[in-house]
């Protein structure tokens, strides 16, 4: 979990970003998937006077990239969404007390599929994610 930040704002300069530092500020969130289940997130890892100011967009992860860059406010993005570099956006790791913020993802799958694009997939992530021995 990273949050992604106007590269001129006073959190980008510091070297750690917690969930609180984001009392003040205002999160822009897209409402698409996977972004209802990040306000899910902030309200199990923030109190209600550390939470920030969530604004909802009807736009996709990239046009939020735009708005963040416009300074209009930060937002979270998973890992990624950091492939497709924007101007002017810095991306932070964002952590609380027990270290940095991790989304779990599971991956299912029947045995007899055979697509290719599902192969390539998997091998993909075999190659990112080993399992665990």
């Amino acid at each position: 979990m990273l949050i992604a930040l106007p590269e001129d704002h006073p959190l980008a300069k510091q070297d750690v970003v917690y969930w609180t530092d984001l009392r003040s500020e205002t999160l822009l969130m897209s409402q698409y998937d996977p972004y209802w289940e990040f306000e899910d997130l902030i309200i199990s890892k923030l109190s209600p006077e550390d939470r920030p100011t969530i604004e909802h967009h009807d736009v996709s992860r990239s046009i939020l990239k735009s708005l963040i860059s416009m300074k209009l406010g930060v937002g979270l993005v998973l890992e990624s969404d950091v492939g497709v570099p924007v101007p002017l956006i810095t991306f932070k790791e964002l952590k609380d007390g027990t270290g940095s913020a991790r989304v779990q993802f599971s991956a299912f799958w029947k045995e007899a599929n055979n697509n290719p694009a599902l192969i390539k997939f998997l091998e993909i992530l075999k190659e990112r994610y080993p399992p665990f021995t």
